[in-house]
């Protein structure tokens, strides 16, 4: 049986998530493309993500391709996260995970307008057919008006004002408009997409646009298997060799769902380390070792977040970087593994590392660090997951 060492693992992480010399992308589509997709959960991580393997971009880079050339789209897909994929592989997110997350999205609001109470009542309305017309006025709304925010659009569409009152006397249980839920159910079901902000990169106020304003003739739809199939397929040429656990908690898929997937791909087994995982068939080839290299990736960056199974680039890390619901923080990176954290104390990167490195890697991160606050300009970055690591350094 082919087997492969953590070594050798983190070799491949290194070359194919482009985080050193040599084998930096070129652009951030191309930075984006080599992950796959990039988190989008904070709006600053999809700018740090792609800076960080594309040392010639810039953040205006980043924003002309999301919301110029459209070259870039953000979209929910697996485990209901936002993420920001290649347009050409944004219809395989959107089939392979997003119509099912839009199925069940739909569901849960039918129910909640079904059982009521809501204002202005609904009492005896058929709640489909008047919400699929709710969604017809909001697409109607954003072609005739372009991209707008979710409050210009329940001006021209008031039914998005239509109100979940509470029915219980709990805090928590308070009146809440539909409009949110509403937008984000078009958008997972791939009607509207998610334009620029509404202020600076690290505004999380953004507009919407009709989906046709990126696809003239609708968001192309693959079914559903070829989708999951190409979406796994590529899953595994930047993040392979795995085991089938990774595949599953990163898709979001259940263990049954996964392995049909992969009946259809063909893989290989490997060794890693004891542990039985799996890998491409044609990409079962050792790469060739890389030179060390250091990197800071931002908090719930896809390569630490790329694994369920993490300890050979995590090692004994996890409890300072991590928050009690798993999100990562941002972290510093040598020779392909997590050596350490950083934070944005104002303006300014500050890092520390969590073992001894060496002078050598020291001075590499040193030079990163550097290097991402002068492009970063005078911007603070603040994740929205804190960890204990994170939180101190930025105290």
């Amino acid at each position: 049986m082919l087997t492969m060492s953590a070594e050798q693992r983190r070799s491949r992480l290194v070359r194919r998530h482009r985080l050193a010399p040599g084998h930096y992308a070129s652009s951030v589509a191309e930075a984006t493309s080599s992950m796959v997709v990039l988190h989008a959960t904070d709006p600053a991580t999809v700018y740090m993500s792609a800076l960080a393997r594309c040392p010639e971009a810039t953040l205006d880079h980043m924003a002309a391709a999301m919301y110029q050339d459209r070259s870039l789209i953000k979209l929910i897909g697996m485990r209901r996260t936002m993420f920001v994929a290649p347009a050409p592989f944004a219809p395989v997110v959107h089939s392979a995970a997003g119509l099912e997350i839009a199925a069940r999205q739909r569901r849960r609001l039918v129910k909640l307008l079904s059982d009521g109470p809501t204002e202005p009542d609904l009492t005896g309305v058929d709640i489909e057919a008047w919400l699929a017309d709710v969604e017809n006025g909001v697409e109607k709304a954003l072609v005739s008006r372009g991209e707008s925010f979710a409050t210009e659009l329940a001006e021209a569409e008031p039914r998005l004002r239509t109100a979940l009152l509470p029915t219980t006397d709990k805090k928590w249980d308070v009146k809440q408009h539909i409009t949110s839920m509403v937008l984000t159910l078009m958008g997972a079901d791939g009607r509207i997409v998610r334009g620029r902000p509404g202020g600076t990169w690290l505004s999380r106020m953004h507009t919407w646009m009709a989906a046709r304003e990126v696809w003239p003739d609708g968001l192309p739809e693959i079914p559903e298997a070829e989708s999951r199939a190409t979406l796994a397929t590529a899953w595994l040429r930047a993040f392979g060799p795995a085991t089938v656990a990774d595949l599953k908690w990163w898709t979001g898929w259940t263990l049954g769902a996964t392995r049909e997937v992969l009946a259809g791909i063909d893989t290989v087994d490997v060794d890693l380390a004891g542990v039985p995982g799996i890998v491409l068939a044609d990409d079962a080839e050792l790469d060739e070792p890389v030179a060390p290299a250091a990197a800071l990736l931002p908090a719930l960056d896809p390569t630490p977040m790329g694994w369920q199974q993490r300890d050979f680039y995590l090692g004994a890390h996890r409890e300072p970087l991590f928050d009690r619901n798993g999100n990562i923080g941002p972290t510093v990176w040598w020779d392909g593994r997590i050596v350490g954290g950083w934070a944005m104390k104002g303006p300014e990167i500050v890092w520390r590392l969590l073992e001894d490195v060496g002078s050598e890697a020291e001075s590499a991160i040193t030079d990163v660090a550097a290097a991402m606050q002068e492009r970063l300009g005078s911007a603070s970055v603040i994740p929205s997951f804190r960890t204990p690591l994170e939180r101190e350094l930025s105290a």
